[in-house]
């Protein structure tokens, strides 16, 4: 039978006490495995927070351009927030950028499913890799006319 450990018991109490145990160096009591597996873990939150938000902007992308008559003032805040959450998140990840290129195209896969959800539109009728430049992504200018 497996030992209940904190880690397992309070989440928050183990990252508390890895915290007090890394600053005054006492080694030999952390919890080397789990804290690799967190470290990890980050890592890959990083990376899925950029793919998230890819697809909310690839997906609002794809219904400006194949949707014109339906624009909306909230489409364009969507797509004016998610470039700037991106851009944020990129400079504050610049290790990123060597994965962006991936990521916009797995990204692009929940855009369209973003598109078959909430427009009229059959995803499958559009392109099924992304259409878009990185200029046309981030730097095209979306305007406003309602």
């Amino acid at each position: 039978m497996r030992t209940t450990t904190l880690y397992d018991q309070d989440f928050f109490a183990w990252t508390q006490r890895q915290v007090e145990l890394l600053q005054t160096q006492q080694w030999e009591q952390v919890d080397i495995q789990n804290l690799i597996e967190e470290i990890e873990s980050l890592g890959k939150r990083e990376r899925q927070e950029l793919r998230n938000r890819l697809g909310v902007l690839l997906g609002h992308l794809l219904k400006w351009h194949y949707q014109p008559e339906a624009r909306s003032k909230s489409w364009f805040y969507t797509i004016k927030e998610q470039r700037r959450r991106i851009e944020e998140h990129l400079t504050d990840n610049p290790s990123l950028k060597p994965y962006l290129a991936e990521a916009i195209e797995r990204g692009y896969q929940d855009g369209l499913d973003l598109v078959g959800r909430e427009t009229p539109l059959d995803p499958k009728q559009l392109p099924q890799s992304c259409p878009f430049s990185e200029v046309l992504i981030f730097d095209e200018p979306v305007e406003l006319e309602l």
